[in-house]
């Protein structure tokens, strides 16, 4: 199943809308990384809001976005995780670290709007 993806000014939402294969999130991470170099996007949001489950392969493919679309000079928040998903990732050790997560979408909207307005017009840090 593909996942829609918006572009919103300089960012890019991806909203997942059902449980995942394997395959469709490596092709939600490419498309995205491929996305942010076309629309010279500065942050990706992606909400995983309907998701009631995410395995080990799930959180690193995320993890993996995350840095790659770093690596492209954007910045990545996941949204929507919800708590049930939460207690199981922590009690299997599935932590994400160095990974930007928020409540909802306006939070995850509000996060990159800070990000982008402290790194000003310059050049990508990365």
């Amino acid at each position: 199943m593909q996942v829609p993806i918006l572009k919103q000014g300089p960012y890019l939402i991806a909203s997942i809308q059902s449980a995942l294969s394997d395959a469709d999130l490596m092709q939600l991470r490419d498309a995205l990384v491929r996305k942010v170099s076309t629309f010279r996007s500065r942050g990706v949001i992606v909400d995983v809001t309907v998701l009631d489950v995410m395995d080990s392969f799930a959180s690193r493919t995320l993890n993996d976005l995350v840095h790659m679309i770093r690596l492209r000079g954007a910045d990545t928040v996941i949204v929507g995780i919800q708590p049930e998903v939460a207690f199981a990732m922590v009690q299997l050790g599935l932590t994400m670290e160095g990974v930007a997560t928020a409540l909802d979408l306006e939070e995850g909207l509000e996060f990159l709007d800070q990000k982008l307005k402290h790194k000003g017009t310059g050049p990508r840090d990365g």
